[in-house]
Parts: structure tokens; sequence; C-alpha cells
């Protein structure tokens, strides 16, 4: 659980910059940085991830979200929305500590 914890962390560290990206970009790490609270490290890390995801691009003057973002925004959410509901499903399927007997 601890290792899904922690994937699930830094997805949300990736998403708060792919959101800083949309509504601010072209922005650069330590801008990014900044306004997240993320540290530079991290920030460069996630961007790499979002840029070989397609979600970013580099330029010049900094990150900017890809052309068809919405597009792949809903794909996302759509994403989120099948772990949550397997999610829901995985826990209703732990046995009951009482009647694990």
């Amino acid at each position: 659980m601890e290792r899904l914890r922690d994937q699930v962390e830094k997805e949300s560290r990736d998403l708060s910059i792919l959101e800083a990206v949309i509504d601010a970009g072209p922005i650069g790490i330590v801008r990014l940085a900044e306004e997240t609270g993320v540290p530079e490290h991290k920030v460069r890390y996630s961007l790499r991830m979002l840029e070989d995801d397609g979600l970013v691009e580099p330029t010049p003057q900094g990150a900017v979200p890809a052309e068809d973002i919405g597009d792949r925004v809903a794909d996302i959410n759509a994403g989120i929305d099948r772990l949550v509901e397997r999610l829901v499903e995985l826990e209703a399927a732990i046995p009951a500590a009482g009647t694990a007997e």
C-alpha cells in the first residue's frame, strides 16, 4: 500500500505542475517551484514525465501545454474515474476483520 500511496503522491505533484503550466505557460522551473511549493528538482522531474507523456512541450521561454491538452485532460479525468471505481471494488472485496477466522 505504501508504494501505491507514493505513486499517487507523485501523480498528484505531476498534475499540480501540469495545472500551473496550463494556467501560466510558458513557465520555467523556478517559477513553477515558487507557485506550487514543489522543490525545483522535483519540478524538473515532473516536467520530464509530463513531456514524455506528451502533455507539455518545452520552449525557450518555459513549458507550455500540448496543443491538444483539453482532450488529454479529459482522458486523464476518465482514467482517474476508472481507477476510483476499481478501488471501490477492491475495498468491497476486502474481508471484514471479524469474518476472516
